[in-house]
């Protein structure tokens, strides 16, 4: 007997395969919002639509801003979007930086999403220098 996909589970596979990026700034990206979607699971339920929200939205702005811009059509679009993915990894490093000081997280947690947030900031630096080039 032959095992056959539904059109259904064909067609999640298919959006699967198309969202998987093939850059590995974006790799790292999506797992550093992983990360802070397992770190912030901790935060006191006060910082539910504090911290943890912005936190939330601004590390997800990351690989979702790289996957936008590398849609765009033109080099320039896919270049202003890494910047702006860069801004957000910013943002996301302070608000990891005052999750440390106000004691919801770790330094050694704080020093993991740190050292990974400097790759991301590296790697998206090197991004937009060769597509300048």
């Amino acid at each position: 007997m032959v095992n056959r996909k539904t059109h259904n589970e064909q067609r999640t596979t298919h959006n699967e395969n198309r969202i998987e990026n093939k850059l590995q700034v974006w790799k790292l990206a999506h797992q550093f919002t992983l990360d802070v979607y397992q770190i912030s699971k901790n935060f006191p339920s006060s910082e539910k639509f504090g911290l943890t929200n912005q936190l939330r939205r601004s590390s997800s702005s990351v690989p979702t801003n790289i996957i936008e811009g590398q849609g765009r059509q033109y080099k320039k679009e896919f270049i202003q979007f890494l910047y702006i993915a860069k801004g957000s990894l910013e943002e996301s490093n302070y608000q990891l930086f005052l999750a440390k000081d106000l004691k919801y997280i770790s330094n050694e947690e704080y020093l993991k999403l740190y050292s990974l947030c400097t790759r991301i900031k590296m790697m998206l630096h090197k991004l937009i220098k060769s597509l300048k080039d």
